[in-house]
């Protein structure tokens, strides 16, 4: 049976959730934080980007996970709402926890602080991050919530994937003679032709995201036929179906296999938990540009030599630092002026433009694809001040941050 307990206790109790997990525990009443406790001293909650999004779960036990995989549990209370996390699996990379830190806007003398804090933090799986909530349920609440209660969700989420992509691939490449009066229909729109389809996909797999744009602001959307029971059930499946596309296309343009089904399953999870259907589509939108823009920076050239694309890789993965070709030399095990010479051999770019060419095309996604101030993204990308940023930008995009921005209006993929 349910206990009435203090204030004192609630905190006494979370203090110890905290402790025991090592990570930080908030309590929320009415929307509003109202306790926080953490063995670890980080100088901006790291929930910041996602907290609306978490306050919105009213399950009695919940998750929120992130794209970088982060992990938040929550449990729903007549006391609070309880949020633990964020915890991961697996330790978070310096460039991930630099992320995490450009999207909480971290300020730049706490950034060292914020990264220590970060690394400091216990991983957990996520099941493990729920099995901690089970007692504190029963405890708060009497109820007896089981890990099943909260995982079913998941697997039926799976399903839903598995089912979505074989009954659109059924009409998809149903029999082109098939008289037209016989297939399934959307919204009274017949399917658009597989050449399209194939067209975009193309477009993705070679990384030609300046004609994959052109593109899509002049074909019309391509049709799944019903995939749905209703109209929201339809966009949600559809989207599915277009990730799975989408991500094998990238996989032919030389993405990993685990990085790009680890980001259609990241999409997925987002798309699931928006409400409506201009969401969906503004995050499809999102999806296929974000896929297209990796793989043209994995496919520097149509071929790319294993140096190219250790090079690439590299850059990616520490895009947020300053790159030196002798900091990129070492991590290669081969030396600076060997390095240097060939690389330019076979992209006829030196490694300083190579470099400062991939933070302007990571500049430009930020600038459509975030509200950041241009000196957060200086910031994040490493460059000494924002004038610094400015200039670099402009000799490699033509024109200046702002002009850019204007041009090209900030489109922001709500968040789930």
């Amino acid at each position: 049976m349910q206990q009435n307990y203090s204030e004192e206790d609630i905190h006494y109790l979370v203090r110890n959730l905290a402790s025991l997990a090592g990570i930080p525990v908030r309590i929320y009443q009415e929307n509003q934080q109202t306790f926080y406790f953490s063995i670890v001293e980080l100088p901006v909650d790291p929930i910041v980007p996602w907290l609306s999004s978490i306050i919105r779960i009213d399950r009695t036990i919940g998750y929120f996970t992130t794209d970088d995989l982060l992990h938040f549990g929550i449990l729903n209370t007549s006391y609070g709402k309880i949020v633990c996390g964020p915890t991961s699996q697996t330790p978070m990379s310096e460039q991930e926890i630099r992320h995490l830190a450009f999207l909480c806007n971290v300020p730049k003398e706490s950034l060292t602080d914020f990264m220590s804090g970060m690394h400091s933090l216990t991983h957990l799986p996520l099941l493990s991050l729920i099995q901690m909530l089970l007692p504190m349920a029963f405890i708060l609440t009497g109820k007896k919530v089981s890990l099943r209660d909260v995982s079913i969700a998941a697997s039926v989420q799976d399903d839903l994937k598995a089912k979505a992509r074989k009954k659109s691939a059924d009409q998809r490449f149903e029999d082109d003679d098939q008289p037209s009066d016989n297939r399934v229909e959307a919204d009274n729109a017949p399917h658009n032709t597989y050449r399209q389809e194939q067209m975009m996909l193309d477009l993705v797999a070679s990384g030609d995201i300046d004609s994959l744009q052109k593109w899509m602001e002049n074909t019309p959307a391509i049709s799944g036929g019903i995939v749905g029971k209703d109209q929201l059930r339809q966009y949600r499946n559809t989207f599915v179906v277009s990730a799975a596309l989408v991500s094998r296309a990238a996989i032919r343009g030389g993405m990993t296999v685990e990085e790009a089904f680890s980001l259609s399953d990241n999409y997925i999870q987002r798309c699931e938990l928006l409400s409506f259907s201009d969401q969906i589509l503004n995050l499809q939108y999102h999806m296929v540009l974000d896929y297209t823009d990796r793989v043209h920076s994995i496919r520097h050239g149509k071929n790319p030599s294993r140096l190219v694309l250790d090079v690439t890789n590299y850059v990616r993965a520490h895009i947020s630092r300053p790159i030196t070709a002798e900091e990129i030399s070492d991590a290669l095990f081969i030396s600076r002026p060997y390095l240097s010479r060939k690389f330019k051999e076979e992209t006829g770019t030196s490694i300083t433009d190579f470099v400062l060419q991939q933070k302007t095309e990571e500049a430009k996604r930020l600038l459509r694809f975030t509200d950041k101030s241009l000196t957060m993204i200086s910031l994040y990308l490493g460059f000494s001040s924002p004038g610094h940023f400015s200039r670099v930008f402009h000799k490699y995009a033509g024109c200046s941050p702002s002009a850019y921005r204007r041009y090209f209006p900030v489109i922001i993929a709500p968040r789930p």
